[in-house]
Formats: C-alpha cells, structure tokens, sequence
C-alpha cells in the first residue's frame, strides 16, 4: 500500500460568478494541496495507495464539513488536528467572462498556520517521515512560519533517504509573502529537497526571472530534481526526466469556463499516473486531459 501525504492548508471558499452577481454565491471550501488530494484519491480509487491531507483545522461546524467531505473521497484524515476555538481561513473566487478568476482571502489567523506547531506534531511529523510520497506548495510553505519550515524539510530529507518522493509545486502567490526575497529562498531550499517538480512556467520567470521552460529545467536540474514538469498553460508541457527533454501538448478546449485547480488537478493525474508506474511522458498526457475536464466546471472540485 503506497501512502501519499498532501500537505498544506484547505480554506472555505465562496464563489462569486461575475455574470449573475453576489446574490448566486456558492460555498464550498478548497485549497492548492487539497484540491489536488482530492483529484489523486478520484484517480488512484481502486488502487493499492491511500491519500492523507495533513492539515490543521477548528472544531467548528465548517472544519467539521470539510472532514466529512475528505472522507466521503476517501482521503485519510487521521493526520489533520482539530483546534479547540480555531477556525479555518476564508476566500473568494471571482470570475471575469473570460473564466480568469480572482483571488480574495482572509486567512491570518487560519488554523492551519499552526501546522507542525501544534502539541500533536511530533506524532505528525513521525507519521509522515514514513511515508512513501509527500506533495506540497509554495502556499504550504507561505503559510508556515521558519520553523515549521524547517521542519518539514527534515522529513523532507528522510523520506528522499528512504527512498521515497517528494513532490513540490513552487505556485507562487505574491500576497502571501512579506518580500520576493524571502520567497525566493524558502522555495530554493524546496526545490533542493524535491525529487518531482511540478511547477508553473509563469510562477518561476515571476519570482526567479526564468526566461524560457528550458531555463527553468536546468535551473530545477541543477538543484538536483530528478523528474521535472512544467506546466505552461495551454501550450505543451516541458517534461525532463531519464536525461531527456520532450514537449507534451495540452488538450484543447473549446471553453475555458473555470481555470480554477488546473495545475492542482494536472499535478494529481500526474502523481497518480507515476504510482501507477507510467512514464513521464504518459503522466503529462494524463495531467492534461483532467485538467481540461476542471477548467469546465465551475469551482476548484467537479462535484460528483
């Protein structure tokens, strides 16, 4: 049984469709990392692997939601602590007529700051260093303070001893980092300890002034990633694995309704199709056709 960790923050979300206004907003709740355990569980059911989220929440009704929610995919909630008076942060999606959304959060006090803070999280950290693949963002990181940080890149490094993967998507959100700076060098030292890199071509030429995928391949291939993809919208996908270099293209669509979870949902078809033991190149294909299926619904998490 192959045990995958996601590893992040899960928010309440409200969206708001710019074309039928605030009296039609929908609440659900997602987030980068949980999105994508949520595609991975869908992807991998049936499978010999089981998909934790590790997380903290609240004891209030809406952590409570998301558990029942998690659970009903068939995503593992054993390592996500529930705070006493803590609550989960908020957002809002708003979409233009050209499906490009816009992100508002309120989030500073979310529970999930404290994660690897909390008096539950030697037993936490314990679990995951035996763990077969850890997934996590650039938004997990963000979220965690220097320690927490520090922490995880520990297991991080034990699980790569092991053995194991460590899977990372730099997603770069300037909003939640004091400078670029410190952006810059929280997210170096994660590409140092990745071994599959997932990262968005325009997320990396942002914070680190990359000016093509290929530049961004050497400069992750430097850091010592082994398996990298980059995703760069709706052009093909550079993938860089085995010593080798290949453009896989994306699937057309012919309405781009939600671009909301693309690259969360690319990641997990990806994960997932790499568990299974495909190539490279056939995990990109696989990427590409759910993300094609996300990008048409409406909200980060089709509903089934």
């Amino acid at each position: 049984m192959k045990k995958i960790a996601c590893i992040g923050e899960c928010m309440i979300e409200l969206f708001e469709d710019a074309a039928s206004g605030p009296e039609t907003m929908r609440r659900t709740y997602g987030g980068d990392t949980l999105n994508s355990a949520v595609y991975l569980a869908r992807e991998l059911a049936g499978a010999e692997a089981a998909v934790h989220y590790v997380t903290v929440l609240g004891d209030d009704p809406y952590s409570a939601e998301m558990l029942a929610g998690w659970a009903a995919e068939g995503i593992d909630t054993g390592l996500t602590e529930r705070l006493p008076g803590a609550l989960p942060g908020l957002y809002m999606i708003r979409v233009d007529e050209r499906g490009e959304r816009e992100f508002l959060y309120w989030r500073d006090r979310a529970a999930a700051r404290r994660l690897f803070a909390t008096e539950g999280a030697g037993r936490t950290l314990a679990a995951l260093a035996e763990f077969d693949w850890l997934y996590f963002s650039g938004i997990s990181l963000a979220i965690l303070g220097a320690a927490g940080r520090g922490k995880l890149m520990d297991i991080c490094a034990t699980v790569r001893k092991r053995g194991g993967q460590v899977a990372f998507d730099s997603n770069f959100r300037p909003r939640l980092w004091p400078d670029r700076q410190e952006a810059r060098d929280v997210i170096s030292q994660a590409w140092r300890h990745a071994s599959v890199a997932l990262p968005t071509f325009e997320d990396e030429a942002a914070l680190f002034g990359d000016e093509t995928p290929a530049a961004t391949v050497a400069r992750l291939r430097d850091a010592g990633c082994s398996e990298i993809v980059v995703k760069c919208g709706a052009d093909p996908c550079i993938v860089a694995a085995n010593g080798e270099m290949s453009a896989v293209g994306a699937v057309r669509v012919s309405e781009v309704v939600d671009s909301t979870a693309a690259g969360d949902s690319f990641n997990a078809a990806y994960i997932a199709a790499r568990i299974a033991g495909r190539p490279p190149d056939e995990a990109a294909k696989a990427g590409h056709i759910l993300a094609s299926k996300v990008i048409g619904h409406r909200g980060a998490i089709i509903r089934r």
